[in-house]
């Protein structure tokens, strides 16, 4: 079989020049055939013979192997090391151009060969930037009524508006009001191939939304055709337009205007009421969605307040049983991203079911996520409500551990916030917190973390604040004596962060008065 590949190459080498029609289709079939018993092989071949770069003289539309010859090009894509070569053989402008053919087989494989150059490949979506083929495939699309044709259109438009300047693109060229379109069509038949339309097409929609240019032209300021179809799509019975209308919000509410416009204008309310027909057997993928909205839209400061007195906490908090590590996920970033005023982080702090369960998923050690917006939120709860009440709710529900712990995470962050609020625990309620803390060995992991130059400065200032902190304890203060504390404060005097510097010298002070 090497041989005669071999030999097919040169020989189609010749006859594309040539033009011999009868030799070249031939050898295209002998190529397909080989393409067919071993894939990588072949293309390997193919791309060492230099033939791909015959191949763009062989799509033009005069060309009557143009059809075997897209096909050529569609299995040799399928392979990765192939996709670069494609589009450095100069084929996508002449496969674009092959999209306004009437013939169908042309059509179908070209739409394979290009939508397997572009299949999860930066580089060769770039190119395609810079080509018309976001016009040509809207137009194309316009065109066509059968299922299967539409399904090969997608196939291609899919991986290409991953690309964020053909999104914009593809906005312009009116693909967004096809799709609304179709999903206006296909939303009350059961037929299977209307379903599958339905779900590409809205799927589609919320992918040209990712793109920060193309979401902001058709959220007009909120008042867009496209944004207020959209949102009719959240109180559907149809669970694929709730879920896409719920991710096309999330993808809205990217920025904190429309963020603000949006919970002015209902939006939340609408939200609530999707999860609430979620709530028992329901879809995980609409609460994921919905709660990722939620969340994205309590990122303005000025919108928590309005969340919190629409009740977003009590909607929220009916997840709490989920035992789906994305819901989960969510439900704890939303939390969080609500309870920066004092009276919601005190209300939440004192909710015992709240808090065992949170302290539950700090073990989560399947689901970092889960377990690391446990932590958060655990911190965030002592942080802003600055309340004995709550510390005690997490004393008693096993949390201090995990805060010790999270004291030690890799992310900067995250052991910041762990020790601001280990410190108001030891300002406020040290008796209460004291055997935890002690068992936990908080106070070894703070010698560490004074001594280990890696640490940031915010790191080192509060681990010294803490420490100051924690000499209102009599077995914490005798731990602190028995681990020499001095040597590493001492040091940290001459420290280039004039904070930590300072901190260290009252630090000091402290402990020799104490000693």
């Amino acid at each position: 079989m090497a041989d005669s590949l071999s030999d097919t190459l040169k020989k189609l080498k010749i006859t594309a020049v040539d033009r011999t029609e009868d030799s070249l289709e031939g050898c295209l079939d002998c190529l397909l055939q080989a393409l067919a018993q071993n894939n990588t092989e072949t293309s390997e071949k193919i791309q060492a013979s230099g033939i791909l770069q015959l191949f763009a003289s062989l799509l033009t539309p005069q060309s009557s192997c143009k059809a075997k010859v897209a096909n050529i090009i569609a299995e040799v894509a399928k392979n990765e090391f192939m996709r670069i070569p494609c589009v450095d053989a100069g084929l996508i402008s002449p496969l674009v151009q092959l999209l306004n053919s009437k013939d169908q087989e042309v059509l179908l494989q070209t739409g394979r060969a290009l939508g397997n150059i572009c299949y999860d490949s930066q580089s060769s979506k770039e190119q395609f930037a810079s080509t018309n083929i976001a016009e040509e495939l809207v137009k194309l699309f316009k065109k066509q009524i059968e299922h299967d044709k539409r399904e090969m259109i997608f196939e291609v438009l899919a991986p290409l508006a991953e690309n964020d300047a053909i999104k914009l693109q593809l906005v312009e060229a009116g693909l967004v009001e096809c799709l609304l379109e179709i999903v206006q069509q296909k939303v009350d038949s059961d037929k299977e191939d209307d379903i599958t339309e339905l779900k590409t097409g809205s799927d589609l929609m919320v992918l040209l939304l990712l793109g920060d240019e193309s979401m902001q032209k058709l959220f007009e300021g909120g008042k867009g055709s496209v944004f207020q179809r959209v949102l009719s799509w959240i109180p559907s019975n149809n669970h694929q337009l709730q879920l896409a209308g719920a991710l096309a919000i999330a993808n809205f509410a990217r920025n904190d205007g429309n963020c603000i416009h949006m919970v002015d204008n209902g939006i939340v309310e609408k939200l609530m009421d999707l999860l609430d027909r979620h709530v028992e057997d329901g879809n995980v993928t609409v609460q994921h969605a919905a709660l990722s909205a939620l969340r994205n839209l309590a990122i303005p400061v000025i919108n928590k307040a309005k969340m919190l007195s629409a009740g977003v906490t009590e909607a929220v908090l009916k997840f709490l049983k989920s035992e789906m590590p994305p819901v989960q996920f969510k439900l704890l970033g939303t939390l969080r991203m609500l309870i920066d005023a004092q009276e919601a982080a005190e209300q939440l702090g004192k909710n015992v079911k709240l808090v065992e369960r949170l302290v539950e998923w700090c073990e989560a050690k399947d689901h970092a996520g889960v377990m690391g917006e446990s932590n958060r939120l655990l911190s965030a709860l002592i942080r802003h409500s600055k309340s004995k009440d709550v510390i005690k709710t997490i004393v008693q529900s096993g949390g201090i551990k995990h805060l010790v712990t999270m004291a030690t995470s890799e992310h900067v962050i995250m052991q910041n916030e762990a020790l601001v609020a280990l410190a108001l625990i030891a300002a406020l309620e040290l008796g209460t917190a004291e055997k935890d803390l002690e068992s936990a060995k908080l106070v070894q992991i703070l010698h560490r973390l004074l001594a280990d130059e890696r640490s940031a400065p915010e790191i080192k200032y509060n681990s010294m604040v803490l420490i100051c902190a924690l000499m209102g304890s009599e077995s914490l203060h005798k731990e602190v004596q028995d681990l020499a504390f001095l040597d590493v404060v001492s040091k940290l005097r001459s420290h280039e962060n004039k904070s930590v510097a300072q901190q260290a010298s009252l630090t000091e002070q402290r402990l020799t008065v104490e000693s």
